[in-house]
């Protein structure tokens, strides 16, 4: 593996040469949030209400956690597609356990990893520290917010679309920018991600 810098470690090249290790992690990266997004899908409700009944585009910052696939994928596996990957695979396991959006669920997976997956590439693959998280995490909102518009809040007018867009890209980078962040560096701290990135990066770093 290659190096951009002391803190940043690349996936082998050529990037588009997925190994069988990368192809089974993110695989159970989009499995396991697919459950999560599944029980956050039960959980949200009573936040949700109540973020509406202060202002309606609040709810914005509840949908973020789904957001999380395909940061989380794109950190650990460092090559094209991984977050877009990780990302449909949890929106199909959330749709297959029985979400209450149906196959749309996939609908807003596709969205979601694209966007996910187009701040990586506007950074060409080459970092992944927290700013590359938190750009990740706000660029899976806005195609979602609008689709959203047109899917969901029918009703709104476009004064509170445009809010709800701002307050999603916004909580998609603190919530699933940051919180995956964490969750993938907590991961390599754990031994989880050895034969990964993230995970020689935590090696280097205690031989230093």
């Amino acid at each position: 593996m290659s190096t951009v810098s002391p803190r940043t470690i690349l996936a082998t090249r050529p990037l588009a040469r997925w190994r069988t290790i990368d192809l089974l992690t993110c695989a159970f990266i989009g499995v396991a949030f697919g459950v999560a997004y599944w029980g956050w899908g039960l959980a949200y409700t009573a936040p949700s209400a109540a973020l509406t009944t202060v202002f309606p585009p609040l709810v914005g910052i509840t949908a973020a956690p789904w957001l999380m696939a395909g940061v989380v994928g794109g950190l650990v596996i460092r090559r094209p597609g991984a977050a877009l990957f990780a990302e449909i695979v949890a929106a199909s396991v959330e749709g297959l356990i029985g979400s209450q959006w149906g196959v749309t669920t996939l609908v807003s997976g596709a969205l979601q990893g694209l966007g996910a997956e187009i701040g990586f590439a506007l950074l060409s693959y080459a970092s992944f520290m927290l700013g590359a998280a938190i750009l990740s995490g706000a660029l899976a909102a806005p195609m979602e917010a609008v689709y959203e518009w047109y899917a969901y809040w029918t009703d709104w007018d476009m004064t509170y679309k445009v809010v709800y867009l701002v307050v999603f890209t916004v909580a998609g980078g603190l919530v699933a920018g940051g919180l995956g962040w964490l969750l993938t560096t907590g991961l390599a701290r754990a031994g989880a991600l050895n034969a990964l990135p993230p995970g020689q990066e935590v090696r280097e770093a205690s031989a230093v």
